[in-house]
């Protein structure tokens, strides 16, 4: 046959030997876009306990993730009410604040170049005129 035996193939069960093997990011092997090392980095340098375990920076970049993709696909929707195609500060105020749980979630939060939801007090509306006058001409349920 020539070159290698099957021994040498085999590498002992091993698999691929460390030079061959090709590195496999945390993130792909969660399925996340977010960055599970650099968030793992973060827990451990910011001192919030003395050991991190595996699990944790996969869990927060998952949580990380799901939040920006819902902040996202709201603010698009908001942007594209608005025949916008970039979404801008004030999308991102509009889809928060129009959202019950994130406008919970960031009810003390300010986002700058937000400006405000759209809202006239009830009280500052003008009286509707004729009124009265319509009720009485109109021959709804008087009979």
């Amino acid at each position: 046959m020539g070159g290698k035996s099957v021994e040498d193939m085999k590498k002992g069960g091993r698999g691929k030997t460390k030079s061959s093997a090709k590195s496999v990011s945390r993130s792909s092997k969660a399925g996340l876009q977010f960055p599970v090392g650099r968030i793992a980095r973060f827990l451990k340098q910011g001192k919030y306990a003395q050991r991190v375990g595996a699990g944790a920076p996969v869990y927060l970049s998952a949580v990380l993730e799901y939040l920006a993709a819902e902040v996202l696909e709201l603010a698009g929707n908001a942007a594209r009410d608005n025949k916008k195609t970039r979404i801008v500060p004030r999308h991102i105020q509009l889809a928060v604040r129009n959202d019950e749980e994130l406008s919970k979630l960031l009810g003390s939060v300010t986002i700058a170049n937000g400006g405000v939801l759209p809202n006239i007090h009830s009280t500052l509306l003008p009286k509707k005129a004729g009124k009265d006058k319509g009720d009485i001409g109109s021959a709804s349920q008087e009979f």
